[in-house]
């Protein structure tokens, strides 16, 4: 049996359909129900008796399952989920004779966002400068512990961020409305108390919806990578089976980045509403992670190019929009 946490989140729900459609045995472990059906257990990393029960019979897990925050009231919460909680899990792991222990850090250890030479390998210094990549980073620190003095083999898959196709264009999306949506972005910056940043983002509001096109202080477009959940979850599927996956950590992501000057355009032909462009304080986002080590080494291919999302989000706001005109 697979125990996967984090089983009701984007990338757990989909990890758990993929494993259970190749006939695998699958035990979710959530905050929350899926509402996939299929054994799962409503608990969280910081009750013992919950990782307990979640671990009886269990042979491996994905251990996908962490808060994420930017508030400074949530840094407790966060130290006890994904760093503690790990570790408890680790712990429960090791004691059941778990044979291999899957665990999603993130891109923010190195950090993605202050990168100290591109493209980013994993030879790159672990420098995190946000709370939660720090916790990755101790919860990385934690896993490497287990590989040393146990025999339980240990996988550490460092995600690129990562979306459904079907929220590039959809203004409700959590990452995707405040990334390229101009209004959406505003509200995320006054709920995060950021006053100049969103009063910058309302001087630019042209009186209708738009699109946003990010740039830094100079005037360099933002450039990151995006990459689709059905990727992920090939990767995730490698590094849970692949023999040569036993102690390593690998970059899990697209093969390049998305450049934001060519991306917009695009997002803007689809939607049909207008881009304006914001530059923003300071150095900006622009990196690229390599997915080189997981290519050579467990056979990784990325599936979903932007052009490929970019089409499946476009029939999904098609979707929508039926939908609300049909209400």
């Amino acid at each position: 049996m697979i125990l996967v946490t984090g089983s009701a989140g984007r990338v757990g729900r989909a990890v758990v359909a993929a494993l259970r459609s190749r006939g695998r045995i699958v035990r979710g472990l959530d905050l929350r129900p899926s509402g996939t059906g299929g054994e799962e257990i409503v608990g969280s990393l910081e009750d013992a008796e919950a990782i307990f029960k979640a671990m009886d019979g269990v042979s491996d897990v994905l251990h996908l399952g962490a808060f994420m925050s930017w508030l400074a009231a949530d840094r407790d919460r966060m130290f006890a989920a994904n760093v503690e909680g790990t570790g408890r899990l680790l712990d429960a792991a090791s004691l059941a004779g778990v044979r291999r222990f899957v665990f999603a850090s993130t891109g923010e250890v190195y950090p993605e966002n202050r990168p100290e030479f591109l493209p980013i390998t994993e030879d790159h210094p672990l420098r995190p400068n946000s709370p939660y990549g720090l916790t990755k980073l101790l919860g990385e620190e934690l896993v490497h512990f287990h590989q040393r003095i146990g025999r339980m083999e240990t996988v550490i898959l460092r995600f690129s961020h990562t979306q459904d196709a079907a929220e590039l264009l959809d203004e409700e999306s959590f990452f995707s409305g405040p990334r390229f949506f101009l209004r959406p972005r505003i509200r995320q910056q006054q709920s995060l108390g950021n006053t100049a940043v969103a009063d910058l983002l309302q001087s630019h509001d042209v009186g209708e919806p738009s699109h946003i096109l990010a740039r830094n202080e100079n005037g360099r477009p933002f450039r990151m990578h995006i990459t689709d959940t059905r990727d992920m979850v090939a990767g995730i599927l490698l590094a849970l089976d692949h023999p040569k996956a036993a102690g390593g950590a690998f970059n899990l992501g697209a093969d390049e980045p998305v450049d934001f000057a060519a991306l917009l355009p695009k997002i803007s032909s689809l939607t049909g509403l207008p881009i304006v462009t914001v530059d923003f304080p300071g150095d900006g986002v622009y990196y690229h992670t390599s997915n080189e080590r997981i290519r050579n080494t467990l056979g990784f291919e990325a599936q979903w190019t932007m052009d490929r999302m970019l089409d499946d989000a476009a029939a999904a706001r098609r979707r929508r929009g039926a939908m609300e005109q049909g209400q």
